[in-house]
């Protein structure tokens, strides 16, 4: 269980955490235990069981060991450094495949032949003593289950968040190890134990590599938090200094992005566009936002800096990573608590929801796992309207969709799900320079119309250009509600549609670069 629970972890980098790279780890790892038992069940027949046990859990124990290490090497094979959203397709779903069947296959094999073998030396113990040889079967599959339920909370509450990745796998090689030579001692066997503590004690002293900023690259931090890897990197100086947070396999994203000044970060954000209701519906006072999907706090530096002139913000901000709003206080300006800031961090966006008022002026929606991953119950018919009841008269849900196009099958299932749930048409424009589409939606209140004069007509002159860019023929488009389209809790295939997304992007990239 140590090794099942932290394979994905170890993948996470290259291919983040999405239920497909679960469902590979834990299915290469099933094949390889049931692999397992049918060789250990062969290897049970010898006479002596236990002579084979020891060579198996020497070779689990170093495979273990040297997993975190193996994966640096593997991994790079099939999801290259620098490799473009566009161009990953087909990467994250065989690349993981791959990946795990390379990793997981061999030590989960050689664990698999434990439980026969000594099912078969207990079984030999039991006819002795005149007792059945199921009660031998029986005894090993209640301690081995035990042994998976210690694995299993201690890997999750104790392990990987204190020990990190790399010694976890150590420490259950050690274990594996541990077991294999009280094993030979017990069977008077040095040279064998000798041998295994000396493989053990060997790939604990190999060096891993270590990874280098880029050119121009400067990082500041490096976390593994409970649910992702994360990196904050520096590039540039004075007037062009920013820095990015940096999560999982990042492909060419960032997770959140900080500039010494606060306000509009300029064409190719998306954050800047989460400015434009408050422009579009200006009135004296308090702003109040809600960010679900708060990150390092970008959204909110946007509109510190970019609201029109006599609006307050009041925000409410949500992160589920409790890591990354202590590297965004730390690194990239994000406020602590106080009248005009609230951060909820370390809880689920659509829990905190249910605790908050239902008067705000514009609801962000920006939460993603892994870059390119909308959590299934933050994308449904439900939880959208359970958004609008927290609106005031005239508010406005923005939410950021990563998609390739207005046709993009993401970006037309959320849209139009939204739209469902505030029962009226909602308006999605294709950023500039951006993979990203915003959607717009309102409570009982009028929708932006890039065909009237006083769309662009605002005071912020940067605001201008960036709407002047999604008003354009084709950039835009209003999306009614569609009940046969409508994600719900009960059926939300948001995964699928994301994996066709990615094939719809890489396909289009394809076309672009063919001769």
């Amino acid at each position: 269980m140590v090794v099942e629970l932290s394979a994905v972890r170890l993948l996470a980098p290259w291919y983040g955490m999405s239920n497909s790279v679960w469902t590979h780890a834990i299915g290469v790892i099933l094949l390889a235990l049931a692999l397992g038992y049918a060789l250990g069940a062969r290897l049970s027949r010898r006479q002596d069981p236990l002579g084979p046990m020891v060579w198996v859990l020497a070779g689990a124990s170093l495979w273990c060991a040297l997993l975190p290490l193996l994966c640096q090497r593997v991994a790079p094979w099939f999801m290259p450094s620098g490799v473009t959203l566009h161009g990953a397709g087909g990467l994250l779903f065989w690349g993981s495949l791959a990946s795990s069947l390379l990793l997981f296959l061999v030590p989960a094999l050689l664990l698999g032949c434990v439980a026969p073998l000594a099912v078969e030396q207990l079984s030999k113990l039991q006819v002795r003593l005149g007792q059945h040889a199921g009660q031998a079967g029986g005894r090993v599959l209640a301690l081995s289950t035990l042994g998976s339920l210690v694995g299993t909370f201690a890997t999750t509450y104790y392990l990987v968040p204190s020990l990190g990745l790399r010694w976890t796998f150590a420490l259950a090689g050690g274990l594996l190890a541990l077991a294999g030579g009280l094993l030979a001692w017990e069977r008077a066997r040095g040279k064998a134990l000798a041998g295994m503590l000396g493989l053990w004690g060997v790939a604990g002293l190999i060096p891993f590599p270590v990874a280098s900023p880029g050119v121009g690259e400067r990082w500041l931090a490096q976390v593994e938090s409970p649910y992702q890897w994360i990196r904050v990197v520096e590039v540039g100086e004075g007037a062009t200094l920013e820095r990015r947070m940096v999560v999982n396999e990042a492909f060419d994203s960032y997770q959140s992005l900080w500039r010494p000044s606060p306000g509009l970060l300029g064409p190719g954000s998306y954050y800047d566009y989460f400015a434009s209701p408050a422009h579009w519906d200006p009135k004296p006072g308090p702003w109040r936002v809600l960010v679900l999907g708060l990150g390092a706090g970008t959204a909110v530096r946007v509109l510190e800096g970019a609201l029109p002139e006599g609006m307050q913000l009041e925000s409410t901000g949500v992160e589920i990573d409790p890591d990354v709003v202590r590297l965004g206080q730390e690194f990239f300006d994000l406020e602590r608590n106080d009248t005009d800031r609230r951060v909820f961090a370390g809880q689920d966006a659509r829990q905190v929801l249910r605790r908050l008022p239902n008067d705000f002026d514009q609801i962000i929606l920006d939460a993603y796992a892994n870059n390119v991953e909308i959590p299934p119950h933050l994308c449904t018919l439900e939880f959208f309207r359970e958004v609008r009841g927290h609106l005031r008269d005239g508010g406005w849900v923005t939410a950021n969709l990563s998609g390739f196009g207005l046709e993009d099958p993401v970006i037309q299932a959320v849209s139009r799900t939204l739209a469902s749930a505030m029962e009226a048409p909602v308006w999605v424009a294709q950023l500039p320079f951006s993979r990203n589409a915003m959607v717009y939606a309102r409570r009982g209140g009028e929708l932006p119309d890039p065909s009237q004069a006083g769309f662009a007509d605002v005071e912020n002159r940067e605001l201008v250009a960036r709407l002047q860019g999604i008003r354009l023929p084709g950039t835009s488009r209003t999306l009614a509600p569609d009940d046969a389209a409508v994600l719900t809790d009960d059926a939300c295939p948001i995964l699928t549609l994301e994996r066709a997304s990615i094939e719809r992007g890489a396909l289009g990239w394809l076309q672009q670069v063919a001769p």
